[in-house]
C-alpha cells in the first residue's frame, strides 16, 4: 500500500511529465503556427509596396464605380480589365524610363519588361481579396450584395491594418496605433471617393 509521500510523489511526477510532454493538440498548434503565420506575413509585406497600396485604392474606387453593373461578375471583369490596363501602362513606362537611363542602356528589352512587371506586380496583387468575394458571389456561395460590399470595404480595412503595422514597427503606444490606423484608412477612403468622382 502506497503512503502519502509516494502518492504525492506520483502526482508531482505526473505533473512534471505533463509539463515536459505537452499534449498532442498543443504540439500540433506549435507546429502549425509558423505555417499559418508565415503566408500571412508574406502577404502583408507584399501589400506594403507603393504599387500594392496604389492598387488597393484603385481597385476599391473601380468597385465603387462598378455599382452600375447588374452582377458581381460584371464588376469583377470591369475591375480586372481596368487594373490590367493600368498595370501594362506602368510596365511600359518602366521599360521606356529604363532605356533612357544611362545605367540600364543596352539592357535587353525582355529583361526590362520582367523587371518592370515584378516591380509593379503589387497592382495585380491588390485585386486578390476583392476578387475572392466577387467570384464567391458569382458561383453562388455569397449573396451578391454582401459580396459587393465586402469587396468594396476590404481595401479600406487593409489600409487600416497597414496603418496599424507601420505604427507598431515604431513601437508606438496602442493609442497611436489606433490613430495611425484610423488616419490611414480615412485618407485612403477620401482618395477612393475622389477617384470615383474623376472616373
Amino acid at each position: 500500500m502506497r503512503d502519502k509521500g509516494s502518492a504525492k510523489g506520483a502526482m508531482t511526477g505526473a505533473g512534471n511529465e505533463s509539463v515536459n510532454h505537452p499534449s498532442s493538440a498543443r504540439r500540433w498548434v506549435h507546429r502549425a503556427a509558423p505555417n499559418i503565420t508565415r503566408p500571412a506575413v508574406v502577404l502583408l509585406n507584399a501589400y506594403q509596396t507603393e504599387y500594392a497600396i496604389y492598387g488597393t485604392v484603385l481597385v476599391s474606387a473601380l468597385i465603387a464605380i462598378g455599382w452600375k453593373y447588374n452582377t458581381d461578375l460584371e464588376v469583377f471583369l470591369f475591375t480586372l480589365g481596368t487594373v490590367v490596363v493600368f498595370w501594362l501602362a506602368h510596365i511600359y513606362s518602366g521599360v521606356v524610363a529604363s532605356n533612357l537611363s544611362a545605367e540600364h542602356r543596352g539592357k535587353a528589352v525582355w529583361a526590362a519588361v520582367l523587371a518592370s512587371a515584378r516591380h509593379s506586380v503589387g497592382m495585380m496583387l491588390a485585386m486578390l481579396l476583392p476578387a475572392v468575394f466577387l467570384l464567391l458571389a458569382t458561383v453562388g456561395v455569397l449573396d451578391e450584395y454582401v459580396a459587393y460590399y465586402l469587396a468594396l470595404w476590404v481595401g479600406v480595412v487593409l489600409l487600416a491594418v497597414l496603418g496599424w503595422v507601420n505604427a507598431a514597427r515604431r513601437s508606438s503606444h496602442w493609442t497611436l496605433r489606433v490613430l495611425s490606423s484610423a488616419t490611414t484608412s480615412a485618407l485612403g477612403l477620401g482618395i477612393i471617393w475622389l477617384s470615383t468622382l474623376v472616373h
